[in-house]
């Protein structure tokens, strides 16, 4: 059974993480010209950063619950927060090209 601070604590890894990936999702979308460049960067280097922060999170804060099998954990910690990050930056973020960044051009 799960205790309240292991669910608080998995409700603090799952934030973090989606966070993380919504902010990292966006980065890519701004910073690189093509459609799948930034796919292949979200697929490839977002879960990277996350099993990163769970691991630092779970392992070295001791934040979390035991879910009871790794396939389980890790589907909760990092394909979940991934699949949310990039829902929060697809869905409720403007795209990149409708956003009109100031001219900071110095004559």
């Amino acid at each position: 059974m799960v205790s309240l601070v292991g669910a608080i604590g998995l409700l603090v890894l799952v934030t973090v993480n989606t966070a993380i990936a919504a902010v990292s999702t966006r980065f890519f979308r701004q910073r690189l010209d093509t459609d799948w460049g930034s796919v292949v960067y979200v697929v490839l280097l977002t879960p990277v950063a996350l099993l990163a922060t769970t691991l630092a999170i779970s392992g070295v804060l001791n934040l979390g619950a035991d879910l009871g099998s790794q396939s389980l954990a890790l589907l909760v910690a990092i394909a979940l927060p991934l699949v949310l990050g990039v829902s929060v930056d697809f869905f409720w973020m403007p795209a990149p090209d409708e956003i009109e960044l100031p001219d900071t051009m110095q004559e």
